[in-house]
């Protein structure tokens, strides 16, 4: 009997969706290793394997069979996913162009042999950023530089603004997966894209909110507010946004400091001054390295420090996501200020969920850890921190933390629930 791989759901799901993956056909008991690889849009290779042993009727379901090891050890359905590491050194897994989808090659090979046996079945599956129905509507309005992702459906629907941290561009791939799941979703870009501002010593809340009345002037976009999403310097835009504009309902701080960092903030006639850093408290790794979690001047005065967001302006409630071992900045220590700092002006304490062994990119669910890369305020590789396992399953979490909190205060019009595994 010939071997079988089988992925479900068939040929594509949405890259958010966990898949089944399933091999028959083989020899009871019989030893095997299983291995994944998709190249990314610059033709970077990412891999992963693990070896198995199929049932005594010649069975192998990832959901049920313990990996032996490889990439990984143990339980995990979608590790040969998640557990995927470049072939290019500290290279970070990112979806450029969301209208293309992953592809994902897949292949079973007799035995343990760390180079491979004998091919017994391979297998192809899609894995798509641009869900059933959701479209895709570049936005140059005014000054304003996006994308906007509307849900399948009449709406409107409730929105959400989505901002990345440092780096520039448009990254849409976790707007336009959100827009699968209920909601009108503007990846906005702030600098380093098209006619934007080249750099980002100073951050205009104006610019912001004039995304933020683009949104609600918007026919499929339901009001009377926002929601906010933000990781890193772009989880500050958000807080700062939550903490100066109207019309912010709820907001989702990824491993944002809650401070000015490096650049002024303004608004009107009122500016937030940096806090500002210092380079000579940069450590080298064992590996060579940097880690810059201590580069940042202490907060003097803890919570109210001038540099610190007055997020206790802030008029819906806050959602703080933190990575306890986040090597970018302490996240965690960042997000406990904040919460001194609003139960200090009598506002509730806000919902911190901390996870340990989580580094600094949570992203959505099954991409990999990205343990160290370029940065660019440094111009040199930098630890972000995380292990692979814990990372990973954080951040399947806190997709499902960020959809419910979305969902329970601007409500949501599609529940597009991924299959159990």
């Amino acid at each position: 009997m010939e071997a079988t791989l089988s992925v479900e759901p068939a040929g594509r799901s949405c890259w958010d969706e966990p898949v089944r993956i399933a091999v028959r056909g083989l020899a009871p008991e019989q030893p095997v290793t299983l291995r994944a690889a998709l190249r990314d849009e610059k033709g970077a290779l990412f891999r992963a394997h693990a070896r198995y042993r199929a049932d005594a009727a010649g069975r192998l379901d990832l959901a049920r069979a313990p990996a032996l090891g490889g990439s990984f050890a143990g339980l995990e359905p979608m590790g040969l996913i998640w557990a995927m590491e470049p072939d290019k050194p500290f290279w970070r897994l990112i979806k450029r162009d969301v209208r293309t989808p992953f592809v994902v090659q897949l292949e079973v090979l007799d035995g343990h042999e760390p180079d491979g046996g004998r091919l017994l079945a391979r297998a192809e599956h899609e894995r798509h950023f641009l869900p059933p129905g959701v479209r895709r509507v570049p936005v140059r309005e005014g000054r304003v530089r996006a994308t906007l992702f509307l849900p399948p459906g009449p709406g409107p629907f409730p929105g959400i603004i989505d901002i990345y941290g440092l780096g520039g561009g448009l990254l849409e791939y976790r707007a336009s997966l959100l827009a699968g799941h209920g909601f009108a979703t503007l990846a906005l870009a702030y600098y380093g894209f098209e006619d934007l501002p080249k750099d980002y010593s100073s951050l205009h809340l104006d610019y912001f909110e004039e995304s933020m009345r683009y949104m609600l002037q918007h026919p499929q976009v339901k009001g009377p507010g926002l929601g906010l999403l933000g990781v890193s310097m772009g989880a500050d835009i958000c807080l700062s946004m939550a903490s100066f504009l109207k019309n912010v309902s709820a907001t989702v701080s990824i491993n944002g400091s809650g401070t000015s960092g490096n650049r002024t903030i303004c608004y009107k006639q009122t500016s937030i001054p940096p806090l500002g850093q210092d380079l000579r408290r940069t450590k080298v790794t064992f590996s060579g390295i940097l880690d810059i979690v201590d580069i940042r001047n202490d907060i003097i005065g803890g919570h109210e420090n001038p540099s610190m967001i007055p997020i206790e302006r802030a008029k819906g409630p806050i959602l703080f996501i933190v990575g306890q071992d986040d090597h970018n900045w302490r996240s965690d220590f960042y997000a406990h200020t904040a919460s001194e700092r609003l139960q200090t002006h009598g506002k509730e304490k806000p919902q911190i969920i901390s996870y340990p062994g989580t580094g600094h990119y949570i992203e959505p669910p099954y991409f990999p850890m990205c343990p160290a890369s370029l940065h660019r305020l440094v111009n040199q590789t930098v630890i972000w921190g995380g292990e692979p396992r814990n990372h990973s399953k954080a951040q399947t979490d806190a997709w499902k933390q960020i959809l419910s909190f979305f969902s329970k205060h601007l409500g949501s019009t599609l529940d597009r629930t991924s299959p159990k595994l």
